[in-house]
């Protein structure tokens, strides 16, 4: 009879493919998942540029619709207390940043109103939202 005194040579391997996938499968998930951007329900007709450049801003979101109503935090507004709100929302922000989604049918003066008033009430940043062409 014969006894077994060495030790046995034999590996055992893990197959890490599936987790391979696995893995891969979530970057793409959350990749995808990060993009989308929460935008109000007012329909507005951007004005168009050759280059445009991604800003991402803390809900500081002012819409001009064509016919010149504001909606901020989607609340509906007037010229009279835009400057307040503003005031509240730059001092509670930390890169004192607003974008302006104006329609491309409002009047230039309306919308030099309201960079004025933003330039009053503390906004450091001015964006103007453009649809690329």
């Amino acid at each position: 009879m014969r006894l077994l005194t060495g030790k046995k040579n034999s590996r055992s391997l893990l197959n890490i493919t599936p987790l391979i996938d696995v893995l891969f499968i979530l970057i793409i998930f959350f990749a995808v998942s990060s993009t989308f951007l929460e935008q109000p329900g007012i329909k507005l007709a951007l004005p168009e540029a050759e280059e445009t450049e991604v800003q991402k801003i803390e809900k500081a979101v002012l819409f001009i619709s064509a016919d010149e109503q504001l909606l901020f935090r989607d609340k509906e507004i007037n010229l009279d207390n835009l400057g307040p709100m503003l005031k509240d929302a730059m001092d509670q922000s930390q890169d004192k940043s607003l974008i302006i989604n104006a329609d491309k049918g409002v009047a230039h003066g309306v919308v030099v109103t309201v960079m004025d008033i933003a330039r009053q009430s503390g906004v450091q940043k001015l964006v103007i939202a453009t649809e690329q062409k």
